[in-house]
């Protein structure tokens, strides 16, 4: 005790800012006090539903502190183990919350979250990336542009060594498609990319899920050396095995949001001994202390009938009786008032600070820095993932190839007329449902996102411009390109270059469109099969006012107004206007005395499509102005998504 006190004492000047290339050995962790915690949610309520709405208590009354070493904090599913660690690290929605969390005996600087390090309970890392280039990547946007590279890579290569990466230091984290490093090293990984600031605090929740006993055991061991070098670890995990429960310095343990233990977590049995819950010989403490929380355990002694009745009811009585004396015994007990004593003292010494319930996001580089290595590590993963950029090009000439052989080598005849129109709505539609592939861009990556942003990595923008630049520039411009230069020729359309040109533009721009418009759908999703529902249902709608399937002159008034919203519908006239103008479509003796409804203007003009000049390039200008407002909805969604749970 008296060790972390004097760790304590050493941390007191406050929360020390990234960029220190310090040894573990140096490390002083902060001190983490929480005072009257109290959180609540909103459940129900809404115009679709006739429930009022009402509030559920998640966190009831937190008092305690975590000091330099290995903190757990333990309960059963749904005690508030995540929010309770969500509250200390300055991650949950101010919302609902009362109380205060100190840091040093000071109020939480605003930007707490940037200072400190999380590694969330499922892996959020770049998979198609190797292990040094994921922490070069971390180094490269959270450390201060002032900390040379030299000094960066040096502590990517520290980092390294000690979290025992070397052997697979140049392998790939690994993805769906990708075979990559184990579940412990990946684990190791995560954690890596929060060490690189040297963060006072770092907190973990749940991160045994997924490993094997023994991973998971490897794992917290290395947490514990790296605890017992002066770091202040705070943990949520579930029900340890009994080798990982040895390694904790304090325990909190909490059922449905109240403390029923807070302490030091080698005194907890003896604790639950004095209160009357003894703990088997060659029985597991955490599994233990959830026994005696749920009511199920062993240990506590059923004298009456009434106690061993399997109405359902009865034991959620009974079980509620134990809550209610779990937490009375505890605030009754040495612990609790040692931990008074210790918050009264610290909140006496308060520095005064101005305390705020605000979150601020703070970053360490330049915009010019962080567009740099974002939009670096962007392309690197397109490359790297056959499965965006490989397939897309595949697919897309196939698809080309398709087109060509149905409409293959179309003459200029009436039954020519009615297959270049249909062949040019085919590719028109197709570009649409082919940018439904982009809906699922910002869901895939959308834990992987708010965590960077949050964590300040990188800005809003910087994110939204590299992916949409490499998403435009690789998965939508290069298939528009293969898709014109495979169907142009087979389809035989006009043989100009100028035609050619335009037709592939007009292509290009149709795509980058339905991609935005899918961009504008999905980005505050999290399910792809939802958004691409949304677009189909949209598409398909859109496709019935692009001219083909219906005559557009002969739609009501008070439907016309809805080809306006039809992104086909701009594609498919600019291609006719370009491809039709200046054709013949009848055999005539004399060119000159060429009937109308035989030339390409006739068949446009009876469509209702004006093929002058401003009318073809009209359509350029609506595509472009439907994309630049799709773009702007999405940076919008992305910008307000709710990034606190």
């Amino acid at each position: 005790m008296s060790r972390s006190r004097a760790k304590m004492d050493a941390g007191q000047n406050g929360v020390s800012r990234p960029g220190s290339t310090r040894s573990s050995q140096q490390l002083h962790g902060a001190t983490v006090s929480f005072h009257n915690i109290h959180y609540k949610v909103t459940q129900g309520g809404g115009w679709l539903c006739r429930r009022k709405a009402a509030t559920k208590d998640i966190l009831i009354d937190l008092n305690g502190l975590m000091k330099p070493g290995l903190n757990a904090i333990m309960g059963a599913t749904g005690s508030g183990k995540s929010s309770f660690l969500d509250v200390l690290a300055a991650r949950k929605d101010p919302l609902g919350l009362s109380g205060e969390v100190l840091i040093n005996g000071a109020p939480q600087p605003p930007n707490f979250k940037c200072l400190s390090g999380y590694v969330v309970q499922d892996d959020v890392v770049m998979g198609t990336l190797t292990v040094r280039e994921n922490f070069s990547f971390s180094a490269a946007l959270r450390l201060p542009e002032s900390v040379g590279a030299a000094e960066k890579q040096q502590k990517v290569e520290q980092l390294i060594q000690e979290l025992g990466l070397g052997r697979v230091a140049d392998s790939k984290v690994g993805t769906q498609l990708i075979r990559g490093i184990s579940g412990g090293e990946r684990k190791r990984t995560n954690i890596g990319m929060e060490l690189i600031i040297d963060p006072p605090v770092l907190f973990l929740d749940e991160p045994t899920t997924g490993l094997d006993a023994s991973t998971a055991n490897s794992v917290l061991l290395l947490l514990k050396r790296m605890a017992n070098h002066g770091r202040t670890i705070i943990l949520s995990i579930h029900q340890p095995r009994y080798s990982i429960y040895r390694l904790f310095d304090s325990l909190t343990l909490l059922v449905n949001g109240k403390q029923v233990f807070h302490g030091p977590a080698q005194r907890a049995l003896e604790y639950f001994s004095d209160i009357g819950y003894t703990c088997d010989d060659h029985n597991n403490p955490a599994d233990f202390f959830l026994d005696v929380i749920n009511g199920d355990s062993s240990a506590v002694a059923f004298n009456s009938e009434e106690d061993v009745d399997p109405d359902p009811g009865r034991m959620t009585l009974s079980r509620r009786k134990i809550e209610d004396q779990l937490v009375e015994e505890y605030r009754n007990c040495q612990y609790f008032k040692e931990t008074k004593a210790e918050l009264e003292k610290i909140v006496a010494g308060k520095q005064l600070a101005p305390s705020s319930r605000s979150r601020t996001i703070t970053y360490h580089t330049s915009f010019c820095t962080q567009f740099r290595w974002v939009l670096k590590r962007t392309f690197r993963n397109l490359l790297l993932n056959p499965q965006t950029s490989v397939a897309q090009v595949m697919v897309t000439l196939f698809l080309a190839l398709v087109v060509g052989a149905i409409f293959f080598n179309v003459q200029n005849d009436q039954g020519g007329l009615q297959n270049r129109f249909g062949a040019l709505f085919f590719v028109t539609v197709n570009q649409c449902f082919s940018s439904m592939s982009s809906a699922e861009l910002f869901i895939t990556e959308r834990k992987l996102f708010i965590h960077e942003y949050i964590s300040g990595y990188y800005r809003v923008s910087v994110y939204f411009l590299c992916k949409i630049l490499s998403d435009i520039i690789t998965l939508r411009t290069i298939p528009a390109i293969v898709f014109s230069c495979v169907a142009y020729f087979m389809v035989g359309l006009k043989p100009t270059v100028d035609s050619f040109f335009l037709f592939m533009f007009t292509v290009a721009l149709v795509a980058y469109t339905a991609t935005s418009m899918a961009f504008a759908i999905s980005a505050d999703q999290t399910v792809v099969a939802i958004a691409t529902i949304f677009m189909t249902i949209t598409c398909v709608f859109m496709m019935i006012f692009a001219g083909l399937l219906v005559s557009l002159p002969s739609i009501v008034s008070w439907l016309s107004w809805l080809k306006y919203l039809s992104v086909p519908r701009y594609g498919l006239t600019a291609l006719a206007v370009n491809e039709f103008t200046g054709l013949v479509f009848c055999p005539v003796g004399n060119s000159s005395n060429v009937p109308q409804d035989c030339t390409g203007e006739g068949f446009l003009t009876r469509q209702g499509i004006d093929y002058s000049t401003w009318g073809l390039w009209q359509n350029h200008v609506a595509l472009a102005i439907m994309t630049a407002c799709f773009l702007a909805i999405t940076y919008l969604k992305l910008r307000f998504i709710k990034k606190f749970t």
